[in-house]
């Protein structure tokens, strides 16, 4: 078996994740920053994306709203705004918040507030991406 690390996800509303990795790649602020085994220490800021693991050669991810990561000690821990496993998204919720941010980005009304809207169609987008 390959050599794994341990990777925890913790968000405000608990523990979302902690197992044995083989890999991660996770959203950076400037770009994905990928981990295996034995990596340097690190500390990064992320942004609103998915987190790609391996676990036992299966592909997962998680979907994340920002946060930041610390690499340290054959560790990877992930402290996230929010963060959901693909497996317990709700696809029509995520498919339903999607089109309600595409409508008020069209409206562009003045009582829309257009960074909000973008930052709901982001993750949105992600818990979409994520659970396919």
């Amino acid at each position: 078996m390959a050599s794994t690390f341990n990777f925890k996800v913790v968000s405000p509303d608990g523990l979302v994740f902690d197992q044995e990795v083989e890999f991660v790649v996770v959203p950076g602020e400037e770009g994905e920053l990928g981990v295996l085994p034995n990596h340097a220490p690190l500390i990064a800021g992320l942004n609103i994306g998915v987190i790609r693991y391996k676990v036992n050669n299966t592909e997962k991810m998680i979907a994340i709203c920002g946060g930041f990561m610390e690499v340290a000690d054959n560790k990877v821990s992930v402290l996230a705004e929010s963060a959901e496993c693909a497996e317990s998204i709700d696809v029509t919720r995520a498919e339903s918040a999607k089109d309600r941010a595409e409508k008020r980005l069209k409206e562009k009304s003045a009582e829309i507030d257009l960074k909000r809207a973008e930052l709901a169609l982001r993750r949105a987008v992600t818990r979409l991406k994520a659970s396919r």
